[in-house]
């Protein structure tokens, strides 16, 4: 207990951290950033701490639902890059670290993929991680998996399956967070925005990772702000934030911090990083 309560001692000057973090990203970039949060973590004595009473129900430190866009818009280099990002970044030495700082070291963790208002793959159910082995046979599913060539963007029922995935849970969770990548705004379906509402009123926090690597200056693109749409429609509860993708070379370190800051439970105080031009685009405009 005691340690507990200094390794939160150690970190409850988060407001700090994040501005560390954020001058990280502005200074250098994603990796200036991460090394700053992952100084953060090794330096708590409870990510060392293992051992828990197995007890039912299973109590874990946050339920992380990954909501991954398989739409048409994703074509089949965006595909392999988001699959290999998250198989590579679930099973990385600071995610795992992350875990162990947790005080009941585990967290649940389920992955599927979406597109249109009926179409949610569930790659991999609900999975306890708890160290190195799990989370490779967590990953390795995820890699196994063909990929999904789905239909439309549908981020509200990609949202609401969120939702139903938490309502058939076996473990007590201290956080519910669903973690959704995409490179494009809501076209069917219901408002993105009321989808999101309903969610953070069952106590849900939903963060973003919008993929902006398309070229934004031809009519065609489907959302030119879409950073800013994600930040103004997608995310929302306690705690938000997102992680705008700008190149193919960064959206593995961008998911590497995203994942530890949602597993670690830190509250950053940056909601966007940064966004794009100004100008709040409508929620309902691409319905």
């Amino acid at each position: 207990m005691h340690a507990l309560v200094s390794s939160w001692t150690r970190l409850s000057s988060w407001s700090r951290l994040a501005s560390r973090l954020r001058s990280g990203y502005a200074a250098a970039g994603l990796r200036t950033g991460l090394a700053v949060l992952l100084a953060a973590l090794a330096a708590s004595p409870a990510a060392a701490q293992r051992g828990y009473a197995g007890i039912a129900p299973i109590e874990v430190d946050v339920a992380l639902v990954l909501a991954v866009d398989a739409s048409q818009s994703m074509d089949e280099d965006e595909q392999h890059l988001q699959r290999d990002g998250y198989v590579d970044a679930l099973t990385a030495p600071e995610v795992i670290q992350a875990i162990r700082f947790g005080r009941h070291h585990r967290i649940a963790v389920a992955y599927f993929e979406w597109g249109s208002m009926d179409q949610q793959v569930l790659i991999a159910p609900w999975t306890i991680i708890d160290g190195e082995d799990a989370a490779r046979d967590f990953a390795a599913r995820i890699r196994a998996a063909p990929l999904n060539n789905l239909q439309r963007t549908s981020i509200s029922a990609a949202l609401d399956f969120a939702g139903q995935l938490f309502a058939r849970t076996a473990f007590r969770a201290t956080r519910k967070v669903v973690d959704v990548s995409g490179d494009g705004p809501n076209n069917q379906g219901l408002v993105v925005s009321d989808a999101r509402d309903a969610l953070v009123a069952q106590g849900v926090t939903i963060n973003g990772l919008p993929i902006v690597m398309k070229d934004t200056t031809l009519d065609w693109s489907p959302a030119p702000q879409l950073d800013r749409y994600y930040e103004d429609c997608v995310i929302g509860g306690e705690g938000s934030f997102m992680i705008p993708v700008r190149g193919m070379e960064n959206f593995g370190k961008a998911l590497k911090m995203k994942l530890i800051i949602e597993i670690a439970g830190l509250q950053p105080a940056l909601k966007v990083v940064p966004a794009a031009a100004a100008g709040t685009p409508a929620c309902r405009f691409y319905e």
